[in-house]
């Protein structure tokens, strides 16, 4: 199992709807409206990095209100 954190920005006064949307989609653990540099935190999983680059690109960079996304692997050191 792959697991990472996607860190997304969105249009102005579309973090909520953005998240709401994004945590419908299967694989999707959790997703989360926040402050800062990023708008929504995502904890997604996966059982391969393609299948999470599948998940991330055709997915949840489809959801609308998204203008830029950053997938950070999770590594078990």
């Amino acid at each position: 199992m792959v697991q990472a954190y996607i860190l997304v920005q969105t249009e102005v006064g579309k973090a909520a709807a953005v998240a709401a949307a994004i945590l419908a989609i299967d694989g999707v653990a959790q997703a989360e409206d926040v402050t800062g540099p990023y708008d929504v935190i995502v904890r997604a999983e996966a059982r391969s990095v393609d299948e999470l680059g599948k998940l991330v690109v055709a997915r949840i960079q489809a959801v609308a209100g998204i203008t830029r996304t950053l997938t950070c692997p999770v590594v078990h050191l």
